[in-house]
């Protein structure tokens, strides 16, 4: 335990969370209950005190401390604990821990229909889809997104138009990656010509969903042109986040695209990567290290390239699923290129799988890599 912690929990500025609790009594060689003299926070002192914090201030330790809270609160109106979750999921949101916001929004869901309250069980389900997309889980976007919907026109809810707009953002990623393209490129569309301005935030996510449609349907020239679009929408101080997620998409993009845009590539990888070093996430530290092993491979750098690959090993798990699939090509590749006789045979084993789960647009990208491999 820090000196700093230790001097915030006595200055009373900290609550000490059950852990640091039970650390302490250890330490002290007493019980946890000789604490006792203080009386507890409240449920609603301790939503109070995290509410106040900004997103700078938050931290796994202000989770902690509102969980136990919530867990130990045994009279309190469910309107309270509703907003408890909802501060936690606001606080793994920013954390970036998508799988724990998940766990908490499935008790907000629960707490809203308990609640009997149309507005907070839209917006749950909102919170849910856009989660769920983070996630990777299409299926749960799409329930999600169905129920908001049913939902609002039940009850004739005024919801904002961003939200509408995001959610069907979302229910076009999920109708992608159920293989229903035909579905995904008309909600895309839909959603294009509701736009106000092809500036701010929500035009460059809906263009970067666009472009999502197109590279699945194999037009890399107009998923580009929506990329370039989505990057005028915006720029680093209107939303550092997405400005960032934007530029690893256009990477991307441009080494899936043929011919290749190994340039382009450079370029925004070299324009993100002093910015993910302060403020990046895991998620988006390991994407880049990925991009750069595939960036050094198509330059002819291997041996780099086989470097770069090995600290990918490291924490693969942190790539979105289809990135798995292209570092194992990638693996593949350098195997080839190093002797291994049966790679090429690997290879075409993870084209075969691809194509089994119907994701026809990257089996084609894989079984490229084996046309390519054998030149």
């Amino acid at each position: 335990m820090s000196a700093t912690y230790l001097s915030r929990l006595e200055s009373g500025n900290r609550q000490p969370t059950v852990r640091a609790a039970a650390y302490l009594a250890e330490r002290l060689g007493v019980t946890v209950e000789s604490f006792g003299g203080q009386p507890q926070d409240s449920l609603t002192d301790t939503i109070t005190n995290v509410v106040a914090l900004s997103e700078s201030e938050l931290d796994a330790e202000a989770a902690d401390r509102l969980a136990d809270v919530l867990a130990g609160a045994t009279d309190v109106d469910q309107m309270t604990r509703w907003y408890a979750w909802a501060q936690l999921v606001r606080i793994h949101e920013v954390l970036d821990d998508s799988a724990a916001e998940r766990d908490a929004l499935i008790q907000l869901n629960a707490l809203s229909d308990e609640l009997d309250r149309p507005l907070l069980r839209a917006r749950a389900r909102i919170r849910m889809a856009q989660c769920a997309r983070k996630l990777g889980d299409a299926r749960e976007v799409r329930r999600a997104v169905c129920e908001m919907l049913a939902i609002r026109e039940q009850y004739a809810l005024q919801l904002p138009a961003s939200d509408l707009i995001r959610s069907k953002l979302a229910l076009v990623f999920a109708e992608v990656e159920l293989g229903d393209l035909a579905e995904a490129a008309r909600l895309n569309e839909e959603v294009c010509g509701s736009l106000e301005s092809t500036k701010g935030d929500l035009a460059a996510e809906t263009f970067r969903t666009a472009a999502m449609v197109s590279s699945r349907q194999g037009n890399y020239s107009r998923a580009f042109a929506f990329v370039l679009e989505a990057l005028e929408a915006i720029d680093s101080r209107d939303d550092l986040m997405l400005w960032i997620r934007l530029r690893l998409d256009a990477a991307s993009l441009s080494m899936q695209a043929r011919p290749l845009r190994l340039v382009e590539a450079q370029s925004f990888l070299e324009s993100v990567e002093p910015l993910l070093k302060v403020t990046g996430t895991p998620h988006q530290e390991q994407e880049l290290t990925f991009l750069q092993a595939k960036l050094a491979f198509h330059h002819g750098q291997l041996e780099c390239a086989a470097e770069v690959v090995a600290e990918v090993e490291k924490g693969v798990e942190l790539l979105s699923y289809r990135d798995r699939i292209r570092f194992k090509v990638l693996r593949c590749l350098l195997a080839i290129w190093s002797g291994d006789q049966g790679a090429g045979d690997r290879l075409k084993e993870i084209a075969a799988q691809i194509q089994m789960e119907n994701m026809p647009d990257l089996a084609a990208e894989v079984w490229r890599a084996v046309a390519e491999s054998a030149l």
